[in-house]
């Protein structure tokens, strides 16, 4: 097995293990600095499942798009009172930056 098919499993693993939890009532509606946390998780949802059903590409938009989340999120996370809110966008960061990091090949 190529290192790069053990990554894609062990993020879709991860992936996995995120989708179990339920998005927090405490970020239903909140907003950080006109950022929605609702919407970085379905722009980063829809980077990591693209990224996956690629077998570890991702095109430069959605390349773009994920950084840019992973910034918001790095701004966010300080902000969120909530420790399930808080460790809820932990995990979806740190799924995020595996992404990031293992992109293979760009389209």
């Amino acid at each position: 097995m190529s290192e790069s098919t053990e990554q894609v499993q062990t993020a879709d693993r991860l992936w996995q293990e995120f989708r179990q939890e339920p998005f927090p009532d405490s970020l239903r509606h909140a907003t950080f600095g006109g950022t929605d946390v609702w919407l970085l998780e379905l722009d980063i949802a829809g980077c990591v499942l693209r990224w996956l059903d690629n077998s570890g590409t991702l095109g430069s938009k959605n390349r773009i798009l994920l950084q840019s989340r992973i910034e918001d999120l790095d701004r966010v996370i300080p902000e969120i009172n909530d420790p399930v809110g808080t460790q809820y966008c932990q995990r979806l960061h740190q799924l995020a930056v595996l992404v990031s990091r293992n992109l293979f090949s760009t389209k």
